[in-house]
């Protein structure tokens, strides 16, 4: 899975590739081309989902109480 910055790069060149209105764009060799505007905005979409899944602090403990109720 990419890191944080490589993946906040991706969304960046998305971005601007979008708003100039272009629908290719090329990121570590790679290069992707979007059929229509409602797929690159699926694509950022994701990216965003993933940023925020590999931001969120990871839950290292769970611990669980219950009584009788008595």
């Amino acid at each position: 899975m990419p890191s944080v910055p490589d993946l906040e790069a991706m969304r960046e060149k998305l971005l601007k590739a979008r708003f100039a209105g272009v629908r290719t764009v090329e990121y570590d060799g790679r290069r992707i081309t979007y059929a229509s505007d409602a797929e690159m905005a699926a694509a950022l979409a994701d990216l965003d989902r993933r940023i925020a899944a590999a931001s969120a602090p990871r839950v290292s403990q769970v611990r669980i109480s219950s009584s009788k109720g008595t």
